[in-house]
């Protein structure tokens, strides 16, 4: 599966990386560091996963939401934040993300949820749905359970 990273951060992006290589299934096709970086990522390289940071520079995570709702891009979408305040999760999620997670707090969550869209790919149809940490847990308690 096409992944790609939509983050600042170089020391956080190489923790995702090494902790992505443990999934099997996943491709990283790219890496964005700005908003309008991630836009043009998506239109070139049709990544079927984004991993989105909502702090970038030229550009916010928001922005790339609204503006891939605008343009019609449909990867399934997770947030991947430290700007977890609930007006930003709604925001998201009304926007077209599926999940919404907590850098700091959730780390391990986010490397549940994609083994779980990699290895039950039929979770992609779902994208824009507001998926949620219960929906996220559901799915991984269905897969292991």
């Amino acid at each position: 599966m096409k992944l790609l990273i939509a983050d600042d951060s170089d020391v956080f992006v190489q923790r995702l990386v090494r902790a992505l290589d443990e999934i099997s299934g996943v491709e990283i096709v790219g890496r964005a560091r700005t908003g309008a970086e991630a836009l043009q990522a998506l239109r070139d390289l049709h990544p079927e996963l984004v991993i989105l940071d909502i702090s970038m520079p030229n550009g916010t995570g928001i922005d790339v939401l609204e503006g891939m709702k605008r343009e019609k891009l449909g990867p399934t979408t997770i947030v991947l934040t430290n700007f977890v305040f609930p007006q930003y999760r709604r925001k998201c999620l009304q926007l077209g993300a599926r999940f919404f997670f907590d850098k700091s707090a959730q780390f391990a969550e986010v490397r549940e949820t994609l083994s779980g869209l990699i290895h039950k790919p039929q979770t992609l149809a779902k994208n824009g749905s507001r998926g949620t940490k219960q929906e996220a847990h559901q799915e991984h308690q269905e897969r292991v359970g």
